[in-house]
């Protein structure tokens, strides 16, 4: 990525090129934006009278650069892709926008009748190709706007092999303005945008301030400690907004961010919502079941390396106790759609550059055929992210946190249309939205917890998001050296960061 002054972009030959020539397709520049009717299906642009039915073909594809690389316009940029594979996708053939209580069983009900009436021709027959749609279902029931989006272009990756899919309508070959549609795989070529940096960032208290969120904490514990309830996960909000001059914000140059800094988490752009999450909620892979669950959290100490942080986070009660409310709220909730379920006896130690947390992985045997969506929706939301009991902590959350979480700590990820998949917890994210981010953080509070250590923990979780809005050119790749390590100082908002 390269940038110029004021964060206008540099003119360089962008990697996105090679693949544009390689796909020889991508969406049409011209297209007006699809319609998004909640709760039921937005089909391509302006296209009256078309049955949502899609012609889908997926072929393999001579190329190696990044992922990343491949996305050509900020403009509905999807991604997933962990370790340099995984999938990326731009444009928009279908998209479905589910809300309220009953979200997940619409998304999985039009899913299913989605995929039964497309056409695919997978030439390739690996997990992520043929038929898919992104997905990030928001955390709350209301209003629960949530959504689902089936690309123009896919380009993946797995076990080293490349693919492309091209996702067209199957009509009557005419438009709804009464113009021919192209033909499937004949897309025109449209010009690679560069990636743009914000030329400065000022960040500001969001719906819920620190010292907010230092309150919500405190009065949180008073319930836990009178055995109103054994969890709760409360978050809180941060603001960041660029100058109006240098544009939207480009989702890209966050993507390069955090998957260069955060390589072993789920890095993520859905409707808008871009993250690394370290957590999998749920994967299913006909009838295998695997699910990577994280509760209990420490941060970077000047006085400790990392083997000595891990074993205090180990020796942790507060930690333990807080991980196994976790751990066995995800085994409960999916042990009536298994055959036989495997919870590991200890958890392990997941080390990420910011925080280290405690790791749990589950692996089950389905005994029918619910969809990922399904699983997805009784699991959700675990009490990683919610709280124990489920419907007290969830009731709790929106009383002290007085905020609307959006898609924040929902499921995010993608599933193919026969059900598999994959679906992360919407961690370390923010919401990008013109020229403004919204960037979220949260903790899990247990009747030991101490208002003023959540508050330094929330800020080492707000690190990756910042940190990738702060990178600049090589920044992406490398560790920063600049910014205060004081972690409350760097998350009390109303401060500005200039480019060097």
């Amino acid at each position: 990525m390269a940038r110029g002054d004021a964060g206008q972009p540099v003119n360089t030959t962008c990697p996105a090129d090679s693949y544009a020539r390689l796909v020889t397709m991508t969406s049409s520049a011209s297209s007006p934006q699809p319609s998004r009717q909640s709760g039921r299906q937005a089909s391509r642009p302006g296209a009256a009278g078309v049955t949502g039915r899609v012609h889908v073909r997926t072929r393999a594809l001579d190329a190696s650069s990044s992922l990343l690389d491949a996305v050509p316009r900020a403009e509905d940029a999807l991604a997933w892709v962990r370790e340099g594979e995984g999938m990326v996708g731009w444009g928009v053939a279908a998209r479905f926008e589910p809300s309220g209580a009953d979200r997940f069983d619409e998304a999985a009900a039009w899913w299913r009748g989605f995929a039964a009436d497309a056409e695919v021709d997978d030439q390739v027959g690996l997990p992520g190709t043929g038929l898919v749609a992104f997905v990030s279902m928001a955390f709350a029931d209301d209003p629960g706007e949530s959504v689902l989006v089936v690309p123009e272009v896919v380009v993946g990756r797995r076990d080293g092999v490349t693919w492309v899919t091209e996702i067209d309508p199957i009509g009557d070959g005419v438009d709804g303005a009464g113009d021919p549609r192209p033909a499937a795989g004949t897309h025109s070529v449209r010009s690679v945008v560069p990636v743009a940096l914000p030329s400065r960032i000022r960040y500001s208290d969001g719906q819920l301030s620190v010292t907010g969120y230092r309150e919500a904490v405190r009065r949180a514990v008073e319930r836990l400690r009178a055995n109103k309830l054994d969890k709760v996960v409360l978050a809180h909000d941060l603001i960041a907004t660029t100058p109006e001059a240098d544009g939207p914000i480009d989702p890209r140059y966050l993507l390069h961010g955090l998957a260069a800094r955060y390589p072993n988490c789920w890095t993520f752009a859905v409707g808008g919502l871009v993250g690394a999450t370290p957590e999998l909620l749920l994967s299913r892979s006909g009838a295998r079941l695997f699910s990577r669950v994280l509760a209990g959290t420490v941060w970077p100490h000047d006085d400790m390396d990392a083997d000595a942080l891990a074993a205090d986070l180990l020796a942790s009660a507060k930690n333990r106790v807080e991980h196994t409310f976790a751990a066995n709220s995800l085994a409960d909730t999916v042990r009536p759609f298994c055959a036989e379920l495997t919870v590991a006896a200890e958890p392990s130690v997941l080390r990420l550059r910011n925080v280290l947390h405690l790791a749990t992985e589950v692996h089950g045997l389905l005994a029918g055929d619910p969809s990922l969506l399904t699983l997805a929706g009784a699991a959700h939301p675990t009490a990683a992210v919610g709280g124990t009991p489920r419907d007290a902590a969830v009731a709790l959350i929106t009383e002290l946190e007085g905020m609307d979480r959006g898609r924040y700590a929902g499921p995010v990820g993608w599933i193919d249309g026969s059900g598999d998949g994959e679906l992360g917890i919407a961690l370390r994210c923010a919401q990008v939205n013109g020229n403004t981010v919204r960037l979220f953080a949260g903790c899990g509070i247990v009747a030991d917890s101490d208002p003023d250590n959540e508050v330094a923990e929330a800020a080492a979780k707000l690190v990756p998001m910042r940190d990738a809005l702060e990178a600049t050119g090589s920044e992406a790749t490398e560790s920063r050296d600049t910014e205060s390590a004081d972690t409350e100082s760097r998350d009390t908002g109303s401060a500005d960061t200039d480019r060097p």
